[in-house]
Formats: structure tokens, C-alpha cells, sequence
């Protein structure tokens, strides 16, 4: 028993041995995906797939009939030197730009990188980006004005993001961004719009200049000419208060003047002799004195007259010289207005030209371009139905070819087993066939009398049997018609003979007469009896 002991024992390890080995080739066979690449199983993957993506985990991949291999999702920056590019107003523009772009992880987009891009290197990768790149660019450039691309910076790079990415995606690739370094043009119309604008900015800061040098004269004027008018104001009301003291003076004088003449008279009536040449001498000294004040005073107010008609003309002077001033300023604001409204106008003008542009013809291109995307799309579905339709009909067809083999085949099995129960009696296989063809041939007979349209039939019969000597073969003219009747349909047995098969004996036989070589069934039912007539 000691001889045989080792063997067990040489089992079991070689049983734990190929457990090891087998689980050493599971371990080895499962990958795991970096979360920086992108894990390629191809092969037999299952259903119409080429390729089986995955980012991030991991999967088995059986040995033999799958195979794997990593795409790296680093980005990749791409130098563009886009020079002389047509713009849509036929000016060729140069676009420097960068591009940075990578491998997208969207799971259609990574099936299409496993398809186009798998073991390709950098250089290669880069290259064909490129090309599609400066293709986009070129397009999105034609279908935009100068002004818009310069300015309108937003639109632009919506544009290429949009047209960019859609072109890469179909080789697996997205754009994560873009930089527009710079945008220059052969002929210097970008200059020459910096230099318009530069020019413009100038020119309203001219004018807002000249508007508030203008505000600023107006009101200086206007303070003067408020100051003007309150001395003259103030020089008339003095004036005036003068004249008024010089009346209440005249009036007093007067008055004492009265008073004293009144005075006098009394007293020179008292003493009329005594005072008359006093009185006298009083008198011309007295009008003397009032002719030296009236002299004094019109003096006086001719001058104060001649005052305020020289005051009059310097505030007339004024007056002229301010409306002057005014008229100028007023001239020189309108035609700053004029020139204004005029560049107004002109910017207004340019800014409804270049809102067309982008309006109109900017969407009618973005029409055109989304036609011919729904164009594209709406064959490929119609490529894709026919497609399924025909997989459909072939599928249909393969399907009735494999029901009628199976039939066949199920037809050869009985068949066979048919024979094979026959035995030695060969001849019972084809009548077997024939009786359960029986019915087929009775509806075959049926159908040739069927469309035979016959309304009535009438037979006169007197009921005795022939002498056979006129045909009657010994049967009623009734039993006659009925046995021609049928004798027209085609008769079983020779159908039968013709297949050269012959039928079971419970339906009968025929032989031929060697003397009238008429076909005569051995036994036949009679058809003896009374006749009447039938209708």
C-alpha cells in the first residue's frame, strides 16, 4: 500500500497547479483603464461593434479572440498660421491662432477615435486636426465681413467652436479651446477702421468742446447783459430820485417865494410910500435871482438829459455788440450741430449697412448651411431605412427558405419511415399517397363540371332496358345518360395509370378487352328499376 501512496498526492497538486495557472491568466487578462487614457477592446466584442471603449474601471479580455490598446487623453496644442483667408467682401485676412484639442470621452465620439485614431501617433493625429481646422476656419472666415470679425469676436468664435468641433468629432476628436492670437489683413482696412474710429472719437471730442466753450460764452454773456441792465436800472432809478428832489426843491422855493411876495405885499401896502422903491429894488432883485436858478436848473437838466442819452447809445452799443456775439455763437453752434448730425448720419448709415450684412446674409448662410445638414441627415436615414428594410426582406427570405427545407426535410423523414413500413409491398406506398391525395383529385374532377351551367334537364323514359343493340347495354335510357353523365369526367384509374402506380383493390380495376379494347369495370352497380320522367 506504500507504493501507491504518492499518487494522491501528485493529484492534488497538479489540480492546485492548474487552479494557480488559470488564475494567474485571469488576473493577467483583466485591464484596468488610467483615468487619463482611454482602454480599446477589439475583436469579437458582440453584436456589429468593431470596437468596445471604455474610460476609467476595467474589463476582461479574453485571450485568443480580443486584443486591447490605450488612447491617451492628453490635449494636444496645434499651431494654426491661418494667412490670406477671403473674407465675404473678397478682403484676404490672416488669422494666427492656437488650438488645443483632445480626445473626447462622449462614448459615440470614443467609438469613432477607437475607429480613425487607434495607434496612431501624435504627429499623425495632429496633422489630419489640422487640415480639418483650416478647412473650418477658412469657411466660417468666408461667410463673415471684415467689421464683423474684428468686432463682433463672440459670433466668430461661436462659429468655429460650432463648426470646428463638428467636423473633429466625426474622427473622435472635441476642441477643449481656442485663441485668436491676432487678426491682420494685406490691404491695412483694419488700420484704416482704427484710424476711422480713432478720428471719430476726436471729432466728438471736438465737438463736446466746442458745445461746452459755447454753453460757457452764453452764460457769460448772459451775466454781463444782466449786469448791464441792473446799473442802467439803478442809474435810471437815480436819475430819477434827482429829478424828483429837484421838483419838491422848485416846489418849496416856490412856495416860500409866494409866501415871502405875499408878505411883502402886506407890508409894502402898509407902507407903500415908504417901501416902494425897497419893494422895487426887492422885485428885480428877486427876478434876477428866479432867472439865475431857472438858468441854473435848465443847465442842469440838459445835462442830466445829455447823461442819459450817451448812457442810452452805450447800452445801445452793447446791446449790438451782444446780439453780434450772439449771432456768431449761435452760427458757429449750428453748423457744429450740422457737422454732427452729418457724421451721425454717416455712422448711422455704415451701422445699418454692416447690421444687413450680419442679419440677412448671415442667416441666409447659416439657412444654406443648415439645409445641406438636414439634407445629409435625412439621407443617411433614408440610407439606413433601405438598409433595414433590406436586412428585413433578407432575414423574411432566409426565414421561408429554412421553413421550406424543414418541411422537406420533415416530408423525406415520413416518407422514408413510409417506406420502410411498406416493406416488400412497394405498391402500397404510392396508393397511400394517392388516398390521402384522393381528396385533392375529387375537387380537381368537381371543377371541371362546376362553371357547366345547366338549368334543367328532362328525361323521358319508358322505363324498359335496352337490347343493347342501340347502345343500351341493357340499362334504362335514365341509367344510360347517368353512366354518360359521368363517363365525361376523367376517370381515377387512368389518372393513375399515367402516374404509373396502381390503386388499392377496395377502389377497384380495370382490365383491358382483348376483343374491343374498351375499358370495363369489373364490378358496376345497376341501374335497373322504373323510370320516370325527371325534371
Amino acid at each position: 500500500m506504500s507504493e501507491f501512496t504518492p499518487a494522491p498526492m501528485m493529484i492534488v497538486v497538479s489540480i492546485i497547479l492548474l487552479v494557480a495557472f488559470f488564475f494567474a491568466m485571469l488576473v493577467k487578462q483583466y485591464r484596468r483603464c488610467p483615468s487619463n487614457r482611454v482602454l480599446v477592446v477589439y475583436g469579437k466584442v458582440g453584436g456589429q461593434r468593431a470596437a468596445k471603449c471604455l474610460h476609467g474601471g476595467g474589463t476582461f479580455v479574453v485571450p485568443l479572440i480580443q486584443n486591447y490598446a490605450y488612447l491617451s487623453l492628453e490635449p494636444l496644442t496645434i499651431e494654426i498660421e491661418l494667412t490670406s483667408a477671403l473674407s465675404k467682401k473678397n478682403i484676404r485676412v490672416g488669422v494666427p491662432s492656437t488650438f488645443t484639442i483632445g480626445i473626447s470621452t462622449n462614448p459615440d465620439i470614443m467609438n469613432n477615435a477607437a475607429e480613425r485614431l487607434l495607434n496612431l501617433k501624435e504627429d499623425a493625429i495632429a496633422h489630419q486636426a489640422r487640415d480639418i481646422i483650416l478647412g473650418q476656419m477658412r469657411l466660417v472666415i468666408a461667410t463673415m465681413s471684415i467689421e464683423e470679425i474684428n468686432q463682433d469676436r463672440e459670433k466668430f468664435l461661436d462659429l468655429v467652436n460650432k463648426n470646428v468641433n463638428f467636423e473633429l468629432n466625426k474622427i473622435g476628436l472635441e476642441m477643449i479651446n481656442v485663441n485668436i492670437r491676432d487678426i491682420t489683413d494685406e490691404s491695412g482696412y483694419i488700420e484704416a477702421l482704427g484710424q476711422k474710429a480713432a478720428s471719430e472719437a476726436i471729432n466728438q471730442a471736438k465737438i463736446e468742446v466746442a458745445e461746452a466753450e459755447r454753453q460757457g460764452s452764453i452764460g457769460t454773456a448772459t451775466a454781463r447783459r444782466e449786469m448791464d441792465v441792473r446799473v442802467a436800472e439803478q442809474t435810471a432809478q437815480s436819475a430819477m430820485g434827482q429829478k424828483e428832489a429837484e421838483r419838491d426843491q422848485r416846489i418849496k422855493v416856490a412856495s416860500f417865494e409866494a409866501e415871502g411876495v405875499a408878505g411883502e405885499a402886506d407890508a409894502k401896502r402898509q407902507q407903500e410910500i415908504a417901501v416902494a422903491e425897497q419893494a422895487a429894488l426887492s422885485v428885480q432883485g428877486k427876478k434876477e435871482a428866479e432867472r439865475d436858478q431857472r438858468v441854473g436848473v435848465a443847465t442842469l437838466e440838459a445835462d442830466a438829459v445829455k447823461g442819459e442819452n450817451s448812457s442810452k447809445a452805450q447800452i445801445a452799443d452793447y446791446e449790438a455788440t451782444l446780439a453780434e456775439r450772439r449771432a456768431d455763437a449761435k452760427r458757429r453752434g449750428e453748423v457744429a450741430l450740422a457737422q454732427a448730425a452729418r457724421d451721425v448720419l454717416q455712422a448711422e448709415k455704415e451701422q445699418e449697412l454692416a447690421r444687413l450684412d450680419k442679419t440677412q446674409i448671415a442667416q441666409q448662410m447659416i439657412e444654406r448651411k443648415k439645409i445641406e445638414i438636414d439634407a445629409e441627415a435625412e439621407a443617411e436615414r433614408l440610407r439606413r431605412i433601405a438598409r433595414g428594410e433590406a436586412d428585413a426582406i433578407l432575414a423574411k427570405y432566409t426565414a421561408e427558405a429554412e421553413g421550406i427545407r424543414k418541411v422537406l426535410e420533415s416530408k423525406a423523414q415520413g416518407y422514408h419511415q413510409l417506406i420502410d413500413v411498406c416493406g416488400t409491398r412497394t405498391d402500397l406506398a404510392p396508393a397511400l399517397l394517392i388516398i390521402e391525395k384522393l381528396p385533392d383529385l375529387v375537387a380537381e374532377q368537381v371543377k371541371a363540371i362546376q362553371n357547366l351551367k345547366i338549368d334543367k334537364i328532362t328525361v323521358w323514359d319508358s322505363g324498359a332496358a335496352g337490347n343493347g343493340i342501340n347502345g343500351g347495354g341493357g340499362h334504362g335510357s335514365t341509367a344510360n345518360f347517368l353512366r354518360g353523365l359521368i363517363g365525361s369526367l376523367p376517370p381515377m384509374h387512368e389518372l393513375a395509370q399515367q402516374a404509373g402506380i396502381d390503386l388499392p383493390e377496395v377502389l377497384g380495376h380495370v382490365h383491358q378487352d382483348r376483343a374491343t379494347g374498351d375499358a370495363a369495370e369489373k364490378s358496376a352497380p345497376s341501374a335497373e328499376g322504373e323510370a320516370h320522367p325527371t325534371t
